[in-house]
């Protein structure tokens, strides 16, 4: 049987699946941004930049509050712990050093490798 997966995990990487939300989380790194500056980089509406961040939002990767009048973003990376821990499974093998693999058959193996 399948170890059972969250939801919240389902929405973290439907989030992550796409170029131009990764690419404001990326942004937010730096700081956290308004709306209006988050928007600037990219050829697309107001309206557009605001369902990307709103998945982004739903998924737990950023919040959002007003202030003033100006919406800002902030990363929240403490959402990405899920997914994160989920990878690391994955990688419950050692990585192969191919130049010692390399050394280990130059010994082994009669003639050049």
């Amino acid at each position: 049987m399948l170890p059972a997966i969250p939801p919240s995990l389902d929405a973290v990487f439907a989030a992550l699946a796409d170029p131009t939300r990764r690419a404001i989380l990326s942004m937010l790194l730096e700081d956290d941004m308004a709306v209006t500056d988050v928007a600037e980089p990219f050829e697309m509406s107001l309206a557009a930049i605001s369902k990307h961040l709103s998945v982004l939002a739903g998924a737990g990767l950023i919040s959002q509050e007003k202030r003033g009048r100006v919406k800002w973003c902030k990363l929240e990376p403490d959402a990405m712990r899920a997914a994160t821990v989920w990878i690391q499974g994955f990688g419950q093998f050692d990585p192969v050093d191919f130049d010692a693999f390399e050394r280990f058959l130059a010994a082994e193996l009669p003639g050049p490798v």
